[in-house]
């Protein structure tokens, strides 16, 4: 991605992570269902990652330091394996790809998330994304 390209630059938020990870869980379990595509790379990432980030959902703020930079890691490692299966699956649209790239914010890793939010279906001309 460009040095140019505009992207949020958050501080690392990982309840709010949490909350961004369910919603993502929520939108793939709503995808229409068919016999010529699976479903159970997507649905197992989104899983672990929703899964990972639960414990951090009803904190008022990230963990100890040492913590927070792991878990950040492991999360970010996640969304990656997450937005790969979405496009592997093709089933990538403009709400999950605005959720992908609002993880990667809260991750502190804004510039990745508005390019990899692509690859998971967000329109690149959305209203959504940083201009």
């Amino acid at each position: 991605m460009p040095e140019s390209t505009p992207f949020f630059q958050v501080a690392l938020n990982l309840p709010h992570a949490g909350r961004v990870a369910r919603r993502i869980l929520l939108l793939i379990s709503d995808l229409p269902r068919t016999k010529h595509v699976s479903f159970d790379g997507v649905v197992a990432a989104a899983t672990k990652l929703e899964g990972m980030l639960v414990p951090y959902l009803e904190l008022e703020d990230n963990p100890p330091a040492l913590i927070a930079a792991r878990v950040r890691q492991e999360a970010a490692t996640l969304g990656r394996k997450l937005v790969d299966e979405i496009e592997t699956a093709g089933v990538g649209h403009d709400r999950l790809g605005q959720c992908v790239r609002n993880l990667f914010e809260c991750l502190e890793l804004g510039r990745e998330g508005a390019a990899i939010s692509l690859r998971a279906g967000e329109d690149p001309k959305s209203f959504q994304r940083p201009f």
